[in-house]
Order: structure tokens, then C-alpha cells, then sequence
């Protein structure tokens, strides 16, 4: 009898992850078959550059405070904590005022926002919507997507975009990673539209209201050049290889998490092989060690083939940008790892204007002189721990890291 009944509990528990399985194939097939590509048209502009939470908040929170029409926000990651509170009030505020005000956060990056605080936000007038909830069938694939995106546009004429979320630990309040480096952007001219375009895409696809927004931003003459791209787990990757094979002199990557899979892989070797100095740097802390420990495979591969490596050690680096040649530069949401590039929604921001480029590539130079070279010494003298048991369990779930 007792073997029976753990036959049929074995059964039933094959049955689950099948179904589990296919949940997710069919999942994502039916994902790329809907997703969209939104290259929009390259703009002119002003860009602001902000690397530090304290001056990012500041600037950005004065422009909440002199809204007078629309606030859009969308957030991957929020929660309760001060700042987050400090927020919230501010935009209750101005929903009292009579500005139209729309919060639009991740599902699951969100989950410390209590049923409470959104009550009242809504009970004060504000627009509150989660993206990316886990949907039958296909609740494996769905539960696993997130949307990554980071987007504020107030009066539809500012916005900002990049890589902070909503919290202390951007302030460098974490005990854990102690002080925060990011890179985000503030920008005016018709970008701006294109910016709310990406939000009521989403807004819409998670809220009742089917408001349709009208672009407002004008077009200027003088400023930088830029163009933004949004994607959803498709794409990204295509995007990261099209820059590495433009680069001719040198490639700068900086990225909190580095999974880039067999092709990019290969890609930065070709591109190392043909002369190209490649420079990545990463966190020294990890905040999630089994992404960290999925890197370390790619890092064995490139690091002999003249990859320099470096970590940021004062603190931790959650920026996203890349260099190329002083002539492109991207910033964004998009992380080097096959989340960003396979199941995550991403905006990313390309800019060509040269002058802005050096201002962005200094700012990475600074953080190289708070960083040590990872060697390959460096590799082969890892815990022994964390490559006998991390390690292949990091690879095995690496896409979806």
C-alpha cells in the first residue's frame, strides 16, 4: 500500500514539472510571437547624467513637485521604506492638486509595497497598476518575466530614464552593498514622447485605463543626438551584438551582472582578437551570488583572450552602460545577462554625440579607479565551495539569473 501511494505522489510530481515545463515553452513561443521591437527615431535633446542616488532624487523629485498636469511613473522595484514613503506622499500631493498621476510597478520587484500603501494612493486620487502578475496558463513563463523598466515623464516634457529603482538601498543605505553607483538620465525634447509612448504601452496593458496621451514634447534644434530603444525579452541581445561588432578601438561594459551566453561571448572575442581593447566592469559584492557565480564560466573563456576585467570594490555598481569607441554609448535598464535579453522588459537610451559620450566615459574611468583587476589568477583561486555547488547549479538555471 505504502508503495502505491508513493508511486501515484511520484507520478503526480512528474506530471507537475512536465506540465511546468511545457507551461513555460509554450509560454515564451507565444511571448515571441507577440513581443515587440521599438527602435524610435533618433531625437535631439538635453541629457543630464546622474551616477548617485542623493543628486538623482533631489532633481528628480523637484520636477515632481512643479508638475501641473501629468506625472507618469514606472518602476521595477519599490517598497515601504523612507524614501519610498517620502515618494508616495509627494505624488498624493499632487493627485490632490489635480494632476493626473499614474504608478505603474513590477509585480514581483515591487512585493514590499503593501496592499495598505496602495490603497491609499488610490483612496487619494493615484493611478496605481502592477505589471508582469503571473497568468494561466502559462504561469511558469509569466511569473518569470519581469518588467525592468525605469521610467518617469512629468508634463510630458521631462523625462528620466536608466538604471535607479525607488529605494534606500539606491541611497547606499544597504548593509549589505553599502554605497550605490548607478547611471541614470534626465532629457527633454521629443524623446520625452517616445518615453511616454513605452509607458502607455505597458499602462495599458495592466490597467483599465485607456488613456491616450497626447505628445507634447517639442522638437529641438540644438543638443544631443540620441535614440530609444524598448524591448521585450527579444532583441536586447541583438542590440548588445551590433555594438560589439562596430567597435574598432575599444569597448567599455559596465554591468552588475554578466551572463552573456555562447554568441556575445564569441562576439567579444572576435572583437578582442581583431585588436579591440575590451574593458567590463563589475560589482566586487555580489547581491545575488548565484549570478555572480553564473559569470565566472564566461569570465574563464575571455579573460585569456585579453579581456580586462575590473571590480568595483566602494560599494556596488548597478549601472548599465556601454562605450563604443567614444561614438555610441548606451544607458539603461538592460544588464548584460540572458534575464535582460530573454524573459525582462528593458529601455535602453543610444547616444552618438561625442561630446556626451566623454563626459559618460569619464565618469566610468572614475569608477575604474575604485575598482582592482580581476585576473584570471584571480578566477582560478575562487572558494572551493562555490565551484563544486554553485557554480554548475548557476549554470544550469544561468537564463534565468
Amino acid at each position: 500500500m505504502v508503495l502505491w501511494i508513493v508511486g501515484i505522489i511520484g507520478i503526480l510530481l512528474l506530471l507537475c514539472l512536465w506540465w511546468l515545463f511545457v507551461s513555460y515553452q509554450q509560454g515564451y513561443r507565444l511571448h515571441l510571437q507577440h513581443q515587440h521591437w521599438y527602435r524610435y527615431p533618433k531625437r535631439t535633446g538635453t541629457l543630464q547624467l546622474f551616477n548617485d542616488g542623493y543628486e538623482l532624487y533631489e532633481r528628480l523629485f523637484h520636477d515632481l513637485k512643479e508638475a501641473t498636469a501629468t506625472i507618469e511613473v514606472q518602476f521595477f522595484s519599490a517598497c515601504t521604506d523612507r524614501i519610498c514613503m517620502e515618494f508616495y506622499e509627494l505624488i498624493k500631493g499632487k493627485a490632490a492638486e489635480g494632476v493626473a498621476v499614474r504608478l505603474l510597478l513590477d509585480w514581483y520587484g515591487a512585493k514590499k509595497v503593501t496592499a495598505a500603501v496602495v490603497a491609499d494612493l488610490q483612496a487619494h486620487g493615484v493611478l496605481v497598476a502592477f505589471s508582469n502578475r503571473p497568468t494561466w496558463p502559462y504561469v511558469l513563463f509569466t511569473a518569470l518575466t519581469r518588467n525592468h523598466r525605469k521610467i518617469t515623464v512629468i508634463d510630458g516634457v521631462i523625462g528620466y530614464v536608466g538604471g535607479f529603482n525607488l529605494g534606500e538601498e539606491c541611497l547606499g543605505h544597504s548593509p549589505k552593498l553599502g554605497y550605490w553607483r548607478d547611471y541614470h538620465l534626465r532629457i527633454t525634447g521629443q524623446a520625452v514622447n517616445d518615453l511616454r509612448h513605452r509607458f502607455y504601452r505597458d499602462w495599458q496593458s495592466h490597467h483599465p485605463d485607456k488613456t491616450i496621451f497626447t505628445p507634447v514634447a517639442p522638437a529641438l534644434s540644438a543638443g544631443y543626438a540620441m535614440r530609444l530603444e524598448s524591448t521585450n525579452g527579444a532583441h536586447l541581445h541583438d542590440a548588445f551584438a551590433s555594438l560589439i561588432r562596430q567597435a574598432q578601438k575599444e569597448l567599455v561594459i559596465c554591468s552588475p551582472y554578466f551572463i552573456p551566453g555562447k554568441e556575445l561571448t564569441d562576439s567579444l572575442k572576435a572583437a578582442l582578437a581583431r585588436g579591440v581593447r575590451v574593458s567590463l566592469l563589475l560589482p566586487m559584492k555580489a547581491d545575488y551570488q548565484l549570478v555572480q557565480d553564473a559569470s565566472f564560466r564566461y569570465l574563464k573563456e575571455l579573460l585569456p583572450a585579453g579581456l580586462n576585467v575590473y571590480r568595483f570594490y566602494e560599494g556596488f555598481c548597478h549601472g548599465k552602460v556601454i562605450i563604443v569607441d567614444d561614438t555610441i554609448c548606451d544607458i539603461g535598464s538592460g544588464n548584460f545577462n540572458k534575464r535582460s535579453f530573454y524573459l525582462n522588459d528593458e529601455m535602453n537610451c543610444f547616444i552618438t554625440t561625442p561630446s556626451f559620450i566623454r563626459k559618460v566615459k569619464a565618469t566610468i574611468e572614475e569608477d575604474l579607479h575604485r575598482s582592482e583587476p580581476f585576473t584570471l589568477q584571480d578566477l582560478k583561486q575562487r572558494p572551493l565551495m562555490g565551484r563544486i555547488f554553485r557554480e554548475p547549479l548557476a549554470r544550469m538555471i544561468e537564463k534565468f539569473l
